[in-house]
């Protein structure tokens, strides 16, 4: 493996390398005008994440990891189950799901769904989401997974997919006052991001504020969605143990923020407590997006190969967030392979593109083939195995 670094310059630095766009970002940030940055807020919840969904990067955080009871946040992951079985055809929207006698005899928050009837999976979200109906939760679950037990090993396994490693379910609700139902608020933030990024198209149900059924009108919980029109989402949560819960999402200019707030001891403060964090990340913070996913990062070698070199890209856009101080000295280094030897396939992970910030890792990456590249003609082979073979000698 070898190392090849691009510093992102300061204004006065030339633009001369493939990270162009990189560089030209970094020198608009370095020129801004900003307020210092304060610390994080501090407040009396048990634990709290604010965190870019774009980049992913944490901004501030209290309790990150601790296991807490998620009470309703569970439904994001129900939802979020929901959402790939209708992504992989296993379910449509207009598809009917039956409410059994166990749905129905759901307590708390509920859709009033009545036992036996059909509903099409479309009204049952609304219901789980809008009014956080623990009715529509399980009848949703006992549709995709067959039994509610099935859909929770579903819900497990996605966590683990995401790397949630704070994390583990057993009921599709979060009613449940088992201690091995728990969530972090870091999870929970890494949940809510792939919702967001992964699901855009069902966003708004999250930011529906009313939903009618069986003539019974609920609105949504989500008090930051009737006072900060910047906010679009995404779940509360409320148990005697768990304390009031709020996964707040808001975009604010190029920035999509998410804050999680668990355990306050009112409503109140759980959307007052959200709100401060996506002030506090709006005022001091901005993300920038350094590359584009398929974009040239590194050329590499390729031996015996119809083509001598090959591209290796990023497989998704890479976002960093920083402080709006634009004080900050990045550095983009592609840790790849020294050389491939054909056939080298299409998609193939050939290293790491690492973006340090005053010497500290702040975001990585895999780098992959743009494209395969067959072997070449017999000369070409034999001519590109003398020159390795030259090259060991030499190393």
């Amino acid at each position: 493996m070898y190392r090849s670094a691009y510093v992102i310059p300061s204004p006065r630095c030339p633009l001369r390398s493939k990270l162009l766009l990189a560089c030209f970002l970094s020198c608009i940030a370095a020129v801004a005008q900003a307020l210092p940055i304060p610390a994080p807020p501090q407040f009396p919840a048990k634990s709290y994440v604010l965190m870019d969904a774009h980049s992913g990067q944490v901004i501030a955080a209290s309790n990150a990891d601790a296991h807490r009871e998620p009470a309703s946040l569970t439904k994001l992951m129900t939802a979020y189950v929901v959402f790939h079985a209708i992504r992989d055809g296993v379910l449509h929207l207009d598809d009917q799901a039956t409410i059994s006698e166990r749905a129905w005899r759901m307590g708390g928050s509920r859709t009033f769904a009545k036992v036996n009837s059909q509903m099409p999976i479309d009204d049952l979200l609304q219901g789980m989401i809008v009014q956080s109906g623990n009715d529509a939760a399980v009848a949703l679950a006992e549709r995709v997974g067959g039994t509610e037990d099935a859909f929770v090993q579903i819900m497990n396994q996605y966590a683990q997919k995401l790397g949630m490693h704070d994390t583990h379910y057993v009921d599709a609700s979060g009613l449940t006052a088992d201690k091995n139902h728990y969530m972090s608020a870091r999870d929970l933030g890494l949940l809510s991001r792939a919702i967001i990024t992964e699901f855009p198209e069902y966003m708004h149900y999250f930011s529906q504020k009313t939903f009618v059924w069986n003539k019974i009108s609920q609105g949504n919980r989500n008090d930051l969605l009737y006072t900060d029109t910047t906010v679009d989402g995404l779940k509360t949560g409320d148990t005697d143990d768990a304390g009031y819960c709020l996964v707040a999402t808001a975009t604010r200019g190029d920035l999509r923020l998410i804050a999680v707030v668990m355990g306050t001891k009112t409503r109140p403060e759980r959307g007052r407590y959200a709100e401060t964090l996506l002030n506090y990340g709006s005022n001091f913070f901005e993300t920038r997006k350094l590359y584009a996913a398929g974009a040239s990062v590194a050329d590499l070698k390729v031996w015996k190969g119809a083509e001598d070199s090959v591209s290796a890209v990023l497989a998704q856009d890479m976002y960093v967030t920083l402080p709006k101080s634009g004080d900050a000295s990045l550095q983009a280094s592609a840790q790849t392979s020294a050389g491939l030897i054909a056939p080298v396939a299409e998609h193939a992970q050939v290293g790491m593109l690492n973006v340090t910030v005053d010497g500290r890792l702040l975001t990585q990456a895999p780098l992959y083939t743009l494209k395969a590249v067959p072997e070449g003609g017999f000369f070409h082979r034999m001519i590109d195995s003398v020159r390795l073979w030259f090259s060991k000698k030499k190393g």
